[in-house]
């Protein structure tokens, strides 16, 4: 089996999506959390607070992101020196804009004062969690191969909350390594997956949102999310997340989900 060694390859002034992108509802559009992570990856860089911290993301999913060519270009929306806020937008090379982020970010301080540490919500650390793979897939190379996901509450497979570890497979860019927050934005779009509730066969559940606000930045090759869905039987339903790290939680995520029925294939 040939795996790609990044989830985007540089092309021009742009990225050509590899088949690790591949997302769960069609074999032809991205997961939203590669290009989420290709989002943030621009707005860090069009950052004029080096060294800051990025605190909120909220990103508006606009249409499906195709598996192919994207691009994204970046703007400084509220500039300043302390605290800016960034909005980068992909499209596909041409036409409306697909997917954007609007980042707060803020100058870090060293001598800033501590609070305490809040404990992770995982009953079992990475070593000892599950190791799985998601079954719903269509394709044997797809998003799922992107990060190694470690169980230690729920599953992929059966409905309900879980709480999982991930840690990189693959680079975000081909020729950079993967950084923390980075690899946080790659996995934090799945929580929605991993604490569905209904029949993957049966039922689509895309969000058209995430949302993450972090009180740290994360820390090491280890990442988790703790997450639960919750539907309000009108076609809406809600994930809410904890983010942490080896060392305690991050941040919290939210998405906002379309619930209805699937299409039977033509």
């Amino acid at each position: 089996m040939d795996v790609p060694e990044a989830l985007y390859l540089p092309d021009g002034d742009g990225f050509t999506a590899t088949a690790l992108t591949i997302g769960p509802w069609d074999a032809g559009h991205q997961h939203a959390g590669p290009p989420a992570a290709l989002l943030l990856r621009a707005a860090e860089r069009g950052s004029a607070i080096p060294g800051g911290q990025t605190v909120r993301l909220a990103y508006d999913i606009l249409a499906p992101v195709p598996v192919g060519p994207v691009r994204v270009t970046t703007s400084v929306v509220r500039p300043g020196r302390r605290i800016e806020l960034v909005e980068a937008v992909l499209d596909a090379g041409a036409g409306p804009p697909l997917m954007r982020l609007s980042a707060w970010r803020m100058r870090s301080r060293d001598d800033a004062p501590a609070g305490p540490t809040l404990p992770h919500p995982a009953p079992a650390g990475p070593e000892e969690s599950r190791p799985e793979r998601a079954a719903f897939f269509s394709t044997e190379v797809a998003y799922h191969r992107a990060l190694d996901w470690r169980f230690a509450a729920g599953t992929f497979n059966d409905p309900g909350p879980a709480t999982a570890w991930t840690r990189p497979e693959c680079a975000l860019v081909a020729g950079e390594p993967m950084s923390p927050l980075q690899h946080l934005l790659v996995m934090t779009d799945a929580a929605s997956g991993i604490s569905a509730t209904l029949d993957w066969t049966r039922m689509t559940f895309a969000n058209v949102d995430l949302t993450v606000a972090l009180h740290r930045p994360p820390r090491g090759e280890w990442l988790g999310v703790d997450a639960v869905t919750v539907h309000g039987g009108t076609g809406v339903a809600q994930c809410h997340g904890v983010l942490f790290d080896v060392d305690g939680a991050i941040g919290r995520s939210t998405q906002s989900l379309f619930v209805e029925p699937r299409l039977p294939a033509s």
